[in-house]
This record gives structure tokens, sequence and C-alpha cells, in this order.
């Protein structure tokens, strides 16, 4: 299956609660709260390059399956993680104790991040 394509955010769950679990600052989820980011994802084989853009603010990751590298993650900080294809449509990887699940289905995506008992779900539509 190949991922390439733009998407934009339809709903999100639990926004504010993951964020500030994270330790993003009250202001700045207060900013983000109803923005509609889209991503725009690039894969060539096992190499995939996620830009994703929420109103000013513009993250790049890249990276290739099975392989560990530097992400920033979306308070800024970088991390080291190791991105696995499970079945032929999840990207899943885990990092500072939060598992990130990115789930393709024709054309939505869902996306989920657990730390702890909170749950951050994202459904994003090709644009």
């Amino acid at each position: 299956m190949n991922f390439s394509g733009k998407y934009q955010v339809q709903t999100q769950e639990n926004y504010e609660a993951f964020m500030k679990a994270v330790g993003m600052p009250d202001d700045i989820i207060q900013k983000g709260k109803d923005i509609k980011g889209v991503s725009e994802i690039v894969q060539n084989g096992k190499h995939f390059k996620f830009t994703i853009t929420a109103g000013s603010k513009v993250i790049q990751n890249e990276f290739t399956l099975g392989e560990e590298c530097e992400m920033e993650f979306m308070t800024g900080e970088k991390i080291k993680a190791v991105v696995q294809l499970e079945g032929d449509n999840k990207l899943v990887t885990t990092f500072k104790g939060i598992k990130s699940v990115t789930e393709f289905n024709g054309d939505t995506v869902t996306s989920t991040m657990t730390k702890g008992d909170i749950v951050f779900k994202r459904i994003s539509k090709r644009i």
C-alpha cells in the first residue's frame, strides 16, 4: 500500500488532555486546538517523509521503516524512534512512553497517540 498524499484533520478527541500530559504550554494548546492541520506524506519504498503544517508551524520528519531515526515531536523536542509497518496499513512507533499508531483506510487516516490512560485520536481525510 502506498501512503503518499495530503490529508486534512477532520476531527480530534482528547487534544487538550494529551497536550497537557506531554508538557505543551497552555497558550500553545489553546492556539492549536481548533486548527485543521494538513499532513503531506511522500513514500518511496520503505522511506517516508511527513510534512505536517498546523497554522504557521511546520514539522518535517523522515524515516525508513525498521531503522532508528531522529524526529521532531509536536513539542519541538527531538526524539529517537523506530517506525514499523504493522499489517499493510499501520505505521507504529513508541517513544518517551507514548505509543503512536497511524492507520490508513482508503482516503481516511486515523492517528492515535496513547500516554498512560490518555488516548489522543485524530481523523484526517485525503484532500
